[in-house]
């Protein structure tokens, strides 16, 4: 099977992009190592961005397909903000980072690259993170292939689902 992202690659960038929701598509597909999807909650689920600002950067998304956060029912909201934290914990275990940054970008002025399918970013972040070729080349250097990350990440939560 296809992913629906090949990340890291040419073809990818000058491919024709498919229509419609990144995040519904993952979830169609049924094939969560493939969509780097971490994990399924009831209202919400975690995937690795696979466009990532660091290591490890997660993205908390509830199922249904909204752009509006105060569109979605208290329940949800509570959901997304319970996988938030779990993330936290998650990425602490697998990757030890010394800081987060956690947020949403609403809408294309805003700063979102989904605007139809709002979303939380969970960011580990270490010192020094950020260096030169950020800010001189506008590269970014990702140490670890997201199928690490994501067997990494599993590995956590299984260890957690079976504890429990």
């Amino acid at each position: 099977m296809q992913r629906l992202w090949t990340p890291w690659r040419m073809e990818y960038i000058l491919s024709e992009k498919q229509p419609g929701c990144i995040f519904c598509a993952a979830l169609a597909q049924h094939n969560d190592r493939e969509t780097y999807i971490v994990y399924r909650g009831a209202r919400a689920f975690a995937m690795l961005n696979t466009y990532p600002y660091n290591n490890g950067h997660l993205m908390v998304v509830p199922y249904e397909h909204s752009a509006d956060l105060n569109a979605l029912d208290a329940e949800t909201q509570a959901d997304l903000m319970r996988l938030i934290g779990r993330t936290i914990e998650w990425l602490r275990a697998a990757s030890k980072p010394e800081g987060f940054n956690v947020g949403m970008n609403l809408g294309k002025a805003g700063g979102a690259g989904v605007v139809d399918h709002l979303h939380f970013h969970v960011v580990p972040r270490w010192l020094g993170d950020t260096n030169y070729m950020t800010i001189v080349g506008e590269t970014r250097v990702i140490i670890e292939m997201l199928d690490d990350s994501w067997m990494r990440l599993r590995a956590v939560i299984e260890r957690e689902e079976r504890a429990a």
